[in-house]
């Protein structure tokens, strides 16, 4: 149950593909080298999540932030992100550029260098520390693994920020907003009991087209300062609502005209209709 003993099998695993790679000859056998290669592949994996468990146990108010992550597509927040990074510092030290302008690839070759160089440290100080002290983590052990976490992360950053566009601060900041306009929402329909607490609690489907259609009426009339504030210029707008711009006018000007009993009565039938 020691993570430091399980450090040292994963450890261990990874040693021994790496060796078998290095004594294959990938020509004369390309079967195995992509076999291997998966294994390595998965070894590594493991490995990482080991790590990552075991930096919490051991320095985890000394993490590096994270909070970049924010900025990412959601496509890449995957569970393998890690993994990939660490092929990525790989393929960049090897001078293989994959995905991005050899000068960018250039620029990240050194970052990658030092991250590299970082985990294997990492490696060979942990292999020692759970072959004498497997139960404890000396203040040598944590500072190395505060280095590989800040070296890390600044890598992540800089690799994903060259290959995509990343959220600007302004982008965040719409997408909080609409988060807040749903919340909102949601609270506003309990209340008047259009929803209740037994459907959000129970995942009814119905919901997934019962709230943003209640959204966008309290976006455009209850809460008119919000997201879908349509005296900001469609630019200023999120990218989820900006190419609406003018059906949204439209359905606000239809709205404006309704009498209280109406809009209620409309909202009914938005959380019924299919």
């Amino acid at each position: 149950p020691r993570l430091l003993s399980q450090f040292f099998f994963a450890d261990e695993r990874v040693t021994r593909v790496v060796a078998e790679i290095n004594g294959l000859d990938a020509e004369l056998d390309p079967q195995q080298y992509l076999v291997l290669l998966n294994q390595l592949h998965l070894s590594q994996a493991h490995l990482l999540a080991v790590l990552e468990r075991i930096m919490e146990e051991c320095i985890p108010t000394q993490r590096h932030s994270r909070d970049y992550l924010v900025k990412f597509p959601e496509e890449l927040l995957v569970d393998n992100l890690g993994n990939h990074m660490l092929f990525a510092a790989e393929c960049l030290l090897a001078g293989t550029f994959l995905e991005m302008e050899e000068s960018d690839g250039a620029q990240l070759r050194p970052q990658a260098r030092n991250l590299l160089c970082s985990l294997e440290l990492v490696r060979t100080v942990l292999r020692e520390q759970s072959l004498s002290q497997p139960n404890s983590y000396p203040e040598p052990v944590q500072a190395v693994l505060i280095q590989f976490d800040r070296l890390f992360a600044e890598f992540e950053l800089s690799y994903v920020s060259s290959l995509v566009a990343v959220k600007s601060p302004d982008e965040i900041y719409r997408q909080q907003e609409i988060i807040v306009l749903f919340c909102e929402t949601v609270e506003r329909a309990l209340h008047l009991g259009y929803l209740t607490q037994e459907m959000i609690d129970g995942y009814e489907p119905l919901l997934m087209f019962t709230i943003p259609r209640l959204a966008i009426i309290s976006g455009l009339l209850i809460y008119p300062e919000g997201p879908l504030s349509l005296e900001r210029s469609p630019e200023e707008m999120s990218r989820v609502f900006s190419p609406f711009y003018n059906l949204l006018k439209k359905i606000r000007d239809l709205l404006r005209v309704l009498s209280a009993e109406e809009l209620c009565l409309l909202e009914r039938s938005l959380c019924t209709a299919e």
